[in-house]
């Protein structure tokens, strides 16, 4: 008989993961809190320097009171005793794009604050940071039974949890977030901080901070000097507070001290910092599926939707500011994707999760006892087959008109008005519609029309091309009828008929008394066929994907708790949720293809063997130019040459970008903010032999901070040490005692 699997305490825990052989080094997004336990010998046998609790503690300031959850989605560390806070320029692209107009072009020409008073507020960034962790499992466990759905464990588990944020202890202004583990075989509450007042202090120009742009984005050798200066300001007895004039900044419990001594291959380093999302324990057709199923979809349609906005940024630059952000997260992905599937092909990824689900199956039947696991895999290849085409058409859609154009958000503005009046009465509803109204021009400042035209015409073009006719939108397919199959034609009248898609047309629209302002939301092409899409997801689409869906989640909960019974010996470090994590690696070059060998460090050399003057990616300034042929480097070079760029096998994923890259002693030597693009697959498959994160050195960091911007007074705010030379003198001390 198959007794319930769900862990129970953190003992029971510790019974599957304490005793078991390493994984390779650098593979795992590991809990800070359980790190004495699980992994401080092997790190220190790597080179580490510190002990588990100078990383994690709550009697004590350590280095996860430095690391903060940056505006949701990114990392930041803080590198200063008044919370300087550094992370990659990418991260904060978005609030430097807010402060950017053609005249005063922040993105074009960086940005450095003189003093605290010329420090820009950045409306909406939040800082996050972690207070501890505590293990909640046994209660949001309760009243769950092993014959549970999924659909019936998530309303336990919002009740349990509920129940759970009032008892947990914590000040008024503190927060309690709670994640599953495991594929929610295993549960943490984080207590956090957020700090609402976060300003701009520091960022170079695009031409340092994005050098390479989409060209180098995921590729080695990498020359991007990827970083942004932030810092936290707090309120009255330094806790959280709105902005004001009046705060000041955060005294932390603990700040980076940034080391000068560079880093050499075969190094220490560690990750810190809240990595998004992962899926390393997907059987072999969870992988096929994502990767040779849906991410050829996503890739086709992003690759015709960014030539479309190259075109029109590269003819003109207010275009170019209009969209620099939104084209930079839609290339992220889809050049991610492609190096994904690539990356699984190239290491035989798919060969080695057959060999893994035959292991288990094998084990599965060495024991009576474990016959009620026989059939996992055979049921989620079932499912999973059930499902293809279902969430193939589900990414056709979410590409073609929800992630990739502005038109979805119109759309949203009048839905959640209209849900406001519904809802919330019509007090609620008029506030907001004058909000909407006040604000018109500001909605269409970074929209272009003629180019989100095209991308919907030529979207469409793609999805009827590729969808299977019972899962083509009845409404769509009527559209093409009506035009023709013109699908030009049907993009030009969906935005020129609409009062969504203008200024002018919100505040006409806006001007009605209600009856006829509902009459008209309704009417309006725009709401309909994005109304008759959601009807057609909601209720055609997804009642049958969803059902997979659950029966998918329930049998990989399943699995993960199978695969810890049986197998014992091995320690599994829980996927990614975008909660503290700390990963660890050396500094290491790598083998890409057969005759090429990448070394780890790139440096200033290889910015202007890439130079191309005038060229939006790859144009250098004249200050930097200036810079590297005088070789006035400052304290920060090394030998004659300016350091840029390390890789490690740290093993990371998006939101890391802006992670401390710390050594063996606890100081910052480098800016986490890319992987190489042969080893993305990391997130289902992570293979040490390709899998690199990119780092920007330090020095390169200081040396743009104080000799091409000129701000060393931000500089003088950091600890600057000096660990090797410390470390030399040691080891030279020892040999003349031995001696």
């Amino acid at each position: 008989m198959i007794q319930n699997h769900t862990f129970r305490s953190i003992p029971f825990l510790f019974l599957f993961l304490f005793v078991g052989q390493y994984l390779w080094a650098g593979e795992g997004m590991w809990l800070p809190h359980l790190l004495k336990a699980l992994n401080e010998k092997e790190m220190q046998s790597m080179g580490m320097k510190m002990k588990a609790e100078d990383i994690y503690s709550v009697n004590k300031g350590s280095l996860k009171d430095a690391i903060v959850h940056f505006g949701g989605g990114c990392t930041a560390e803080i590198i200063s005793d008044q919370s300087l806070l550094l992370t990659n320029h990418h991260c904060g692209y978005g609030y430097i794009q807010s402060h950017s107009t053609v005249e005063k072009n922040l993105l074009k020409n960086g940005f450095w604050a003189s003093d605290r008073k010329s420090e820009l507020p950045c409306k909406g960034l939040t800082a996050t940071l972690i207070v501890r962790i505590e293990d909640v499992t046994r209660d949001m466990l309760k009243g769950i039974t092993v014959s549970m759905k999924d659909n019936q464990r998530r309303l336990i588990y919002d009740q349990n949890q509920n129940e759970l944020i009032k008892k947990i202890a914590k000040e008024s202004y503190q927060d309690v977030v709670i994640r599953a583990f495991y594929n929610g075989n295993q549960f943490f509450a984080f207590i956090t901080e957020t700090y609402k007042d976060v300003r701009l202090v520091g960022t170079p120009p695009e031409s340092i901070g994005k050098f390479g742009a989409d060209t180098d984005n995921w590729v080695w050798p990498r020359h991007t000097g990827d970083f942004s200066l932030f810092r936290i300001y707090a309120g009255k007895n330094n806790l959280p507070a709105e902005y004001s004039e009046n705060n000041t900044p955060l005294k932390p419990r603990h700040f980076l001290p940034v080391s000068m001594s560079g880093v050499s291959e075969g190094d220490f380093t560690m990750v810190f910092g809240f990595p998004g999302r992962t899926n390393e324990y997907l059987t072999r057709e969870g992988v096929r599926q994502i990767t040779e199923v849906q991410n050829p979809v996503r890739i086709g349609i992003r690759d015709r939707v960014l030539k479309i906005m190259d075109k029109y940024m590269r003819a003109d630059e207010k275009t170019k500011i209009q969209y620099s952000s939104f084209y930079a997260s839609i290339a992220n992905a889809w050049k991610k994707w492609i190096g994904e599937s690539q990356g699984v092909k190239f290491t035989g990824a798919l060969d080695k999760k057959q060999k893994a689900d035959d292991e288990f199956l094998r084990k599965v039947n060495s024991n009576p006892a474990w016959s009620g696991y026989k059939n996992i895999i055979s049921d989620l290849e079932d499912n999973y087959a059930k499902l293809e085409p279902l969430a193939l058409a589900k990414d056709y859609y979410a590409e073609a008109y929800q992630r990739n154009t502005n038109l979805y958000g119109c759309y949203l503005r009048f839905k959640r008005l209209a849900e406001a009046y519904e809802g919330r009465g019509e007090e609620i509803y008029l506030k907001r519609r004058q909000e909407m109204t006040d604000q018109a021009e500001q909605l269409f400042k970074d929209v272009h029309i003629s180019l989100e035209k095209e991308i919907i015409a030529d979207v469409t073009r793609i999805l009827i091309d590729g969808i299977k006719t019972e899962l083509l939108l009845p409404y769509l397919r009527d559209q093409m009828k009506l035009y023709n199959g013109d699908c030009n034609k049907f993009s030009m009248e969906l935005f020129d008929r609409s009062m969504f898609t203008s200024a002018e047309g919100i505040r006409k629209i806006n001007s009605l008394p209600y009856a006829e302002w509902k009459k008209a939301v309704e009417a309006d092409p725009v709401y309909k066929f994005y109304e008759e899409l959601s009807y057609f997801l909601n209720y055609g689409i997804q009642p049958q994907a969803g059902l997979l869906e659950e029966n998918i989640a329930d049998l990989r909960r399943t699995h993960m708790a199978a695969l810890m019974e049986l197998f014992p010996e091995r320690r599994f470090y829980p996927d990614a949720n975008s909660t503290l994590r700390v990963t660890y690696g050396r500094v290491e070059g790598f083998r890409p293809r057969d005759g090429v060998w990448y070394q780890h460090q790139t440096y200033l050399d290889g910015v202007m063997e890439k130079y191309v003057p005038g060229d939006y990616e790859f144009d250098v300034h004249p200050r930097l130019l200036e810079l590297y042929r005088a070789k006035d480097y400052g304290p920060y070079g090394e030998m004659g040459k300016m350091p840029l760029a390390f890789i490690g096998s740290n093993h990371t994923t998006g939101g890391n970008s802006g992670s401390p890259a710390i050594d063996a002693y606890g100081n910052l030597v480098g800016l986490n903010f890319d992987r190489v693009w042969e080893g993305t697959m990391s997130d289902i498959n992570y293979d040490v032999s390709i899998c690199r994160n990119i780092m920007v050195d330090t020095r390169y960091i200081l040396f743009v901070i104080d000799k091409f911007a000129g701000a060393g007074h931000l500089v003088k705010e950091m600890k600057l040490v000096y660990p090797k030379k410390k470390n030399q003198r040691k080891n030279m001390n020892a040999m003349q005692k031995a001696s």
